[in-house]
């Protein structure tokens, strides 16, 4: 399905480009806020003379506010955003639209449009093929399973697409076996999924974080794979870390960037659970989408503004 999502007037006043606003969810670990802000360097180092701005929707500083906020005074008044997110659920699909809502009615002089989220791209594959050859040798790849870990979402068409991603990583590579798994908020567990490869016959196997940052799931993946390797000596666990901050992602990011601006974004929305009832998510069809409230922002009332059941400790 094809669908445009531009929010505002399509011309705002000022001419040139766009600016870019790269919108991060936020982390716990101050780390990953440094790992977000170093992709945001890379992308302004890459496309000089381009206003580039970079927050927050939570956790971390600086909030959007602000950063539209700096766009503005520095004399741009049209802003192509787009979520600095691996794949699209409640934050993508909600939380920032609805951000950017709120930020047109703080700025009526502005215009938004609203690029989607980075998805299932072939360089993110090769990106991931580095990393798990950095702890695996070219000679042990056909005898070691790989275990693809994912955030973990209410929104099972993000879920879903952890399990398109293990399944295309596997199609024309050396690896006999590729199995998904999730930190949080789904089944099956880092556990559940180290012990699927298992009694599978896997006697090594790599752990992959589908992570664009550290953060505190992060840690805790590589915290249950060692924990996992510590329990059944029959079975050698590596660890091939997550994607960090690459001039591959600033280049995709740049692509969802030139999507948002010319109004040609093409969303998958075949799936998506606020257009289709799936099994016990039906109330989330058509549900309005609500602003998601920085700390750092006026009229912060956190815990009130979004409909999310989980616990904003557990986020990257």
């Amino acid at each position: 399905m094809r669908e445009t999502v531009s929010i505002g007037r399509k011309n705002g006043k000022g001419g040139g480009d766009p600016a870019l606003l790269i919108v991060g969810h936020g982390s716990r670990d101050p780390r990953g806020a440094r790992e977000f802000h170093e992709l945001v360097e890379l992308v302004r180092g890459r496309n000089p003379g381009l206003p580039v701005e970079g927050g927050f929707i939570e956790l971390s500083r600086p909030p959007i506010s602000e950063c539209v906020g700096r766009i503005s005074e520095g004399g741009t008044r049209n802003v192509a955003a787009v979520p600095l997110m691996l794949l699209a659920a409640g934050h993508a699909k909600d939380d920032i639209p609805a951000t950017l809502v709120r930020e047109g009615i703080d700025h009526p002089d502005m215009s938004f449009q609203y690029g989607r989220a980075l998805g299932v791209r072939p360089e993110l594959l090769e990106l991931m093929e580095e990393r798990i050859s950095a702890v695996v040798p070219e000679h042990e790849k056909p005898d070691t399973a790989v275990l693809v870990v994912g955030r973990g979402s209410s929104d099972p068409d993000a879920n879903s697409d952890i399990t398109k991603i293990s399944r295309l990583f596997y199609e024309g590579r050396k690896y006999p076996l590729v199995e998904s798994a999730f930190i949080s908020m789904t089944p099956p567990t880092v556990r559940e999924g180290l012990d699927r490869c298992r009694k599978l016959g896997a006697r090594r196997v790599v752990v992959f974080s589908y992570f664009l940052f550290t953060g505190v799931l992060e840690e805790r993946i590589r915290e249950q794979a060692e924990a996992f390797a510590a329990e059944n000596g029959d079975v050698e666990v590596r660890y091939a870390g997550y994607f960090g901050p690459d001039g591959r992602v600033a280049d995709l990011l740049m692509e969802r960037y030139a999507e948002a601006v010319r109004g040609d974004i093409r969303m998958n929305c075949d799936v998506c659970v606020h257009r289709v009832a799936l099994p016990g998510f039906e109330e989330k069809v058509g549900a309005p989408a609500t602003p998601h409230y920085h700390p750092d922002e006026p009229g912060h009332d956190h815990g009130h503004h979004h409909g999310h059941d989980h616990s904003h400790g557990n986020h990257h």
